[in-house]
């Protein structure tokens, strides 16, 4: 594809805990001119601001929207932001990448998607598991058709003791449904789910059944102060309309030491993830195989000249929007990530299982405007 130009000149909405990991990101990668930040903490925003050596700082979103040498913004924000800001960046011609989960529930990710559709802009959600070596190998078993006809997958997040800020690290805001709308699907459970829709070429959920749960002990002042509302253990089953299933689960804290590895199996062989195993059968041979991931990688990097490519969600967004490489379809699979998601928390409600009709009927906004 022809590049466009050298750089990319981006503003960063959000300062916290993951605002500081993309710009120290940006201000670092040979595509990126970082031009301006904003967060509604000044001292914060200040600070930040004056390590990596940013000018143009603003403690109102709007005005760094308003600037008109910025060609795309980063949204780094808590879940029930997402949607506002990022349709306010849309509108102003802004191309967008932000941050996963989507939104805080499906309706607001659908109205995300349908601005990016309509305004003709880019709209990447951040999912770095499509990035990983193991996700390029299995991606590239599947799109071979070494695993025949797909009919099967797992999603699995697996934390022992993980629960943000209770279990020591993070702020509250992590585990309050009025910020975060949910807990340990929308943290960790958008990364493997999106990872496994994926590599099944992204199906359309059909129907989804669930149950959530928030049933460990925890320090009671931290849960006192922390205003938790949100669960620590997700699981469901989704029938997709191609007669695909996945079976999910999702812990931020379980007495295990381990759910085991996401998978995809097909009529021809399955892969698991973590670690990584191509499984398959040549005659009567039942064949395990393996990948040297490390040479894999430097292939990619060295061989194929695709450095930057596929290394990381942020440098393919911005590799995109020089027309370097196509964008993955990581806003399609995070909007079907929201829908599952949501199907999870509605059948939980309702405990039965739910049509993906029934979930886009009842999903309401919880979006929040700064």
């Amino acid at each position: 594809m022809e590049e466009k130009h050298a750089k990319t000149r981006v503003g960063v909405i959000g300062c916290g805990q993951i605002g500081k990991a993309h710009i120290a990101h940006y201000a670092a990668a040979p595509h990126v001119e970082l031009v301006a930040l904003a967060d509604i903490d000044e001292a914060e925003l200040t600070r930040v601001a004056d390590m990596h050596g940013v000018a143009n700082r603003y403690t109102d979103f709007r005005s760094l929207l308003a600037r008109d040498d910025l060609e795309a913004v980063d949204v780094c924000l808590h879940n029930n932001f997402h949607m506002p800001v990022t349709v306010a960046a849309l509108e102003a011609g802004k191309h967008v990448f932000c941050e996963k989960p989507m939104a805080g529930s499906w309706v607001d990710a659908q109205e995300m998607y349908t601005a990016a559709q309509e305004s003709g802009l880019q709209l990447s959600v951040q999912n770095r598991l499509f990035f990983v070596p193991e996700t390029l190998v299995a991606q590239q078993l599947v799109a071979e058709g070494k695993l025949g006809r797909l009919y099967h997958a797992a999603s699995r997040g697996f934390r022992r003791r993980g629960r943000p800020f209770v279990d020591g690290y993070g702020s509250p805001t992590f585990v309050q449904k009025r910020n975060a709308s949910g807990g340990a699907l929308y943290d960790m459970g958008v990364y493997h789910i999106g990872q496994i829709l994926y590599l099944l070429g992204n199906p359309k959920p059909q129907r989804i059944s669930g149950q959530t749960y928030q049933e460990i002990p925890m320090d009671p002042a931290r849960q006192k102060n922390s205003g938790y509302d949100v669960e620590e253990f997700a699981l469901g089953l989704v029938r997709f309309a191609n007669g695909v299933t996945l079976d999910i689960k999702e812990a931020w804290a379980i007495h295990l030491d381990g759910f085991g590895s996401s998978y995809v199996v097909g009529s021809a062989g399955g892969v698991c993830l973590d670690p990584l195993g191509f499984f398959h059968t040549e005659d009567d041979l039942l064949m395990d195989s393996t990948v040297d991931m490390q040479q894999f990688a430097f292939r990619l990097s060295m061989v194929e000249q695709k450095a930057d490519l596929y290394a990381n969600p942020q440098d393919h967004w911005i590799a995109a929007l020089q027309n370097r490489v196509p964008l993955l379809p990581t806003a399609e699979i995070a909007l079907n990530c929201m829908l599952i998601s949501e199907g999870i928390y509605l059948s939980h409600t309702r405990q039965q299982e739910v049509t993906a009709d029934e979930v886009r009927e009842a999903s309401v906004s919880t979006a929040v405007s700064l």
